[in-house]
């Protein structure tokens, strides 16, 4: 099997460093950093509100390629913001106030924030989107019928959004939470091929929940716009390692789905509810609490998940070369905690303010952590 090509968006949120409080200078950050000297296919994008950018990568093959494209677009946008008087914050939700009530400009914005009224006003949520390249629509669709099960256990691991508006939520991902106001949140219907999911998504248009067929909710999604799958499951990354983790692991879960279907095998859809369980326990207690297993259908450790996705990944990791960065990244995370964890150990000592400050995007060098000269691939189990 080759290669599947990945790429990453990364959403930040705009910042003012006296206050924490987000600021509206978008348009300003995103043509200042646009002129930056990007790697090919990189770009810097608006997001809904105007106190939030988007750093894409191009399209990328092995781990280091994507780690300089996430360390190019996080020091592009964080020289921008510092030209303008702010801080870029790699945050899935304001940790501080808000400045971000005030309705888009952009038209495609504007229809959203018309659509949906108060559920967009204070939408300041920010995700880290992994997409990986598939050969055409009806295997994506394919494809995002088997990652299903494994889609809360991602959402587990990235959990970044504990605080919103200086309180503690209590959860680790309040972006989950705020997502799921809006229609179709959450994971994907089962769907027998791309025009099965094309005609239901243009249902939703023509009832009015979805502005347009560019626009669904769900965690995972034949992209309307490219040849990948798209996971929309993250909450963005605190570090640049552990996005480039989140492409890893889905790229991985890619390739297993993929090897499914050439041996003939297609997904059994997983059930509504219990699905949507799966999801809030990921968002409510990240990867240390209990979960759901989507295969069984009762409560298990969180821990179980993780250990079980990794094991369902181990033959596509090894022979992608990923295996040892990705068990790495894992074990950081189980001795370090999540973002949401670490965020709320720095509240404790140092305040809010001080949870703005770690977290604020730095000219981070192309560290040598996913290099294949030091992680050459290994050979496939037998």
């Amino acid at each position: 099997m080759s290669t599947q090509t990945m790429g990453v968006e990364e959403e930040f949120l705009l910042v003012d460093p006296a206050c924490g409080a987000t600021v509206p200078v978008a348009e300003k950050v995103v043509a200042r950093a646009s002129a930056a000297d990007l790697p090919a296919g990189a770009t810097i994008q608006r997001e809904l509100r105007d106190t939030q950018a988007e750093a894409a990568t191009g399209i990328c093959v092995t781990a280091a390629e994507l780690r300089a494209h996430l360390a190019a677009g996080r020091r592009a946008v964080a020289a921008a913001a510092r030209d303008h008087g702010a801080v870029a914050v790699a945050s899935a939700s304001p940790v501080c106030e808000s400045g971000g009530g005030v309705p888009s400009t952009l038209p495609r914005f504007a229809a959203i924030d018309d659509m949906y009224g108060e559920v967009t006003r204070d939408y300041e949520a920010c995700g880290c989107h992994v997409h990986v390249g598939v050969a055409d629509r009806d295997t994506a669709v394919a494809v995002v019928n088997h990652l299903a099960p494994w889609l809360p256990t991602l959402l587990a691991l990235s959990v970044n959004s504990p605080f919103h508006r200086e309180r503690d939520t209590g959860y680790g991902s309040w972006r989950i939470v705020q997502q799921s106001r809006f229609p179709g949140s959450g994971l994907a219907p089962y769907f027998r091929d791309h025009a099965a999911f094309r005609a239901e998504v243009g249902r939703l248009v023509e009832c009015g929940t979805l502005a347009d067929e560019a626009q669904t909710f769900w965690f995972a999604r034949p992209s309307p716009k490219l040849p990948t799958v798209e996971f929309r499951v993250a909450d963005t990354a605190s570090t640049l390692d552990e996005a480039v983790l989140h492409a890893l692991l889905g790229r991985a879960l890619v390739r297993v789905a993929l090897a499914d279907l050439d041996r003939g095998r297609e997904a059994e859809p997983v059930p509504t509810q219990v699905a949507a369980a799966a999801v809030w326990n990921a968002a409510r207690y990240g990867p240390t609490g209990p979960g759901i297993h989507l295969g069984l259908l009762r409560r298990v450790p969180a821990a179980h998940l993780v250990t079980a996705l990794l094991d369902h990944i181990r033959d596509a990791l090894t022979e992608t070369g990923d295996l040892r960065n990705v068990h790495a990244q894992v074990d950081r995370l189980r001795s370090d905690g999540t973002g949401a964890d670490r965020q709320r150990r720095v509240a404790e000592s140092g305040g809010l303010p001080a949870v703005v400050t770690e977290l604020t995007l730095r000219d981070e060098p192309d560290a040598p952590g996913y290099s294949e000269a030091a992680h050459p691939p290994e050979e496939p189990h037998g």
